[in-house]
């Protein structure tokens, strides 16, 4: 089971630090996946961090503003967010899958999504 916290509502410019709890199993073989979900859009991905968090990844859109980072012995995984935007208000879930990648498909197990809003 994976369980986010840390969304809210912050004003354009500000920070907020996501975090991911894995419970009922141990996710440190895992690769860690962040993806937000705006209204009427698709899921989209963030950022990926390989099981030994040697590797991370970011789209585009938050390279730069973002770092996912994960801590194996609380079986944690966070997304520091930065200088936020009004276009980063979604819903984002953290994901756990054998494989370090973008597309959601490869993620085998799902958060249920913590409410990011960046108000202008």
């Amino acid at each position: 089971q994976l369980v986010e916290s840390g969304g809210g509502l912050v004003q354009a410019g500000g920070s907020l630090r996501l975090s991911c709890a894995a419970s009922g199993r141990t996710f440190s073989r895992y690769a860690m996946g962040w993806f937000r979900q705006a209204p009427g859009k698709e899921r989209e991905f963030v950022a990926v961090i390989s099981w030994s968090g040697g590797s991370t990844y970011y789209a585009d859109s938050v390279k730069g503003r973002f770092a996912i980072t994960r801590d194996n012995a609380k079986n944690t995984v966070y997304l520091q967010m930065n200088s936020l935007k009004p276009e980063d208000t979604a819903v984002y879930y953290c994901a756990a899958g054998t494989v370090v990648g973008g597309n959601p498909a490869v993620y085998d197990y799902w958060g249920q999504g913590t409410q990011v809003t960046v108000s202008s």
